[in-house]
């Protein structure tokens, strides 16, 4: 790692000696540039950005010291080796409190210099590699964070959109908006009959790669987000004044089906939304995209979202139902979906009195629907999804096909009597996250442990918490937080460790979102507030 070096003396002799006599070549060390006194060398600091400096005290216009004082107001980032007289060894000893790293007595013994030299520039080298892995962190922290969060507004399983989380987002004001388009696998209920269990998790984890670089060569900033087995939801971030071009988005989309089909021999297909959307209106455009994926016809189609759903589909009502029935079996709710199905009846039997095709086509739909989220729940085997398919294979009315239905739906709450209620989950859910909150915590963690998956735990989560997982995570650790801050004399950096957060800035842009302070001035404030306590008692 190349280092640079900075010369403050006044002498111009010393000067030459220092350039000359160390091998900083040797030292992987480019000394560039020199200074006769402080204020210049202040100047040439702001410019050259040093990552060492040598710095006699006694200089012109500007000493060593004054200098010094004016990097530490400054916070500048690199470390000063203070050079000094036996007479100005006081002064070389305040040097210290202002963040010099050694100082060396004149006349200068260059053997020890080398040596205080190779010493503080290692400290130097050790200091970015660390501060190097801390960002590596950072940005994959935030990335995950960022993407469990677009999730849960995906899912609809939150209203709440964070403050931004990603660096260069600080600044922004106005919500993000984003080109959303959303890739299912062709005739994957089909496919992935064939496929081991092993064999789904390799498609699904090939096709969601090939997404993730499909469009870097657009110069896109985008994330790729698995929503289900089999889908993906391409989520494009657009910033400042970027404007949308028509039929960028369906030029995307075909770039998006081309690289797949070359890299992982499979089809398929994308819903795109050509304008851009808000974060508030996420969930309602997936759920209108993934519809029209559902009734298409064919492989490799772009569909391009113009307006609501084509007439030629089912009503929204009858769609609203189908999603009740999916979260009634998810939540092992009875009179949830007991309800759902009754209305979700009458609405079949209203349109089979107009076209009896269409309805057997909706039936057919909600089948394979509710079929596929069962799985992604793991709440069906491989025999009893068998056991649909041939059901399917052998229908012959509409009657047959609301007994598939049910059969379906039944399966899915047939071990409820011995599942532990919800309330018993959130409980356990609860004890689990506090015994690890100072770790890396995350969903995934916790339904393994709770033999979960991760969205049904998400799902049951909201519905008992009222909160998302994430949300719930961050409230107590931030409330950890202030416990310690207010309690003890643990470092700001040692109490964001502590409650389970590997990077500094990232805790204090969280607590201050939260707390609409920062660490440092909840901590001042607590202290004021106990001083005046403490004086008022006396």
């Amino acid at each position: 790692m190349l280092l640079r070096a900075l010369i403050v003396d006044d002498e111009p002799l010393i000067v030459e000696n220092l350039q000359n006599v160390i091998p900083w070549s040797a030292y992987q060390i480019t000394v560039v540039g020199t200074a006769d006194n402080g204020a210049a060398a202040l100047e040439l600091t702001q410019q050259l950005q040093p990552d060492l400096i040598l710095c006699d005290i006694r200089m012109p216009r500007m000493d060593g010291l004054t200098f010094l004082e004016q990097l530490h107001c400054l916070g500048m980032d690199c470390s000063v080796i203070m050079l000094t007289g036996f007479q100005e060894f006081d002064y070389a000893r305040r040097a210290v409190k202002f963040g010099a790293k050694d100082f060396v007595l004149k006349p200068i013994n260059y053997e020890e210099l080398k040596s205080v030299v190779t010493r503080v520039a290692e400290q130097i080298r050790e200091r970015k590699q660390e501060h190097r892995q801390q960002e590596e962190k950072w940005k994959h922290y935030s990335h995950v964070v960022y993407e469990k969060l677009m999730n849960d507004v995906l899912m609809d399983y939150t209203k709440v959109f964070m403050q931004p989380l990603l660096p260069g987002d600080e600044a922004a004001d106005d919500q993000p908006a984003y080109v959303l388009l959303l890739a299912d696998l062709d005739r994957y209920a089909y496919l992935s009959r064939s496929w081991s269990e092993n064999e789904r998790k390799l498609y699904n984890f090939a096709v969601r790669n090939v997404l993730q670089v499909a469009l870097l060569t657009f110069g896109l900033e985008y994330n790729v987000l698995q929503t289900r087995e089999g889908e993906w939801c391409v989520l494009i971030r657009m910033t400042g004044d970027t404007v949308l071009r028509e039929g960028s988005a369906a030029e995307w989309a075909q770039e998006l089906i081309g690289a797949v089909a070359q890299n992982v021999k499979v089809t398929v297909s994308l819903a795109v939304c050509p304008e851009l959307v808000p974060v508030s209106s996420l969930a309602g455009t997936y759920k209108k995209l993934q519809r029209e994926l559902h009734f298409k016809s064919g492989s490799e189609q772009v569909l391009v979202l113009d307006g609501e759903v084509r007439a030629d589909h089912f009503n929204p009502s009858v769609w609203a139902l189908a999603e009740e029935l999916v979260t009634g079996v998810k939540l092992y709710d009875r009179s949830r979906l007991e309800r759902a199905y009754e209305l979700l009846a009458r609405e079949l039997r209203a349109i089979s009195e107009h076209s009896l095709t269409k309805a057997n086509q909706i039936l057919h739909f909600l089948i394979l629907h509710i079929l596929r989220e069962l799985k992604e729940i793991q709440r069906v085997t491989e025999a009893e999804e068998d056991k649909v398919w041939s059901g399917l294979d052998h229908c012959l009315s509409a009657k047959d096909l609301m007994d598939t239905l049910e059969h379906l739906i039944e399966q899915g709450l047939a071990d409820s009597g011995s599942r532990r209620s919800g309330k018993e989950v959130i409980s356990m859910a609860e004890a689990y996250i506090r015994k690890h909150l100072g770790g890396e915590l995350g969903i995934e963690e916790v339904a393994d442990h709770l033999g979960l998956s991760s969205s049904h735990f998400s799902v049951l989560f909201k519905q008992h918490a009222g909160v998302t997982f994430l949300e719930h995570v961050t409230r107590l650790r931030i409330d950890w937080a202030k416990s310690l801050l207010a309690g003890s004399e643990h470092s700001i950096t040692r109490v964001s460790n502590m409650v389970g957060y590997m990077d500094r800035r990232y805790f204090n842009k969280v607590f201050t979102r939260l707390e609409s302070m920062s660490p440092a001035e909840y901590r001042e404030k607590v202290s004021g507030l106990l001083a005046h306590r403490a004086a008022g008692q006396s």
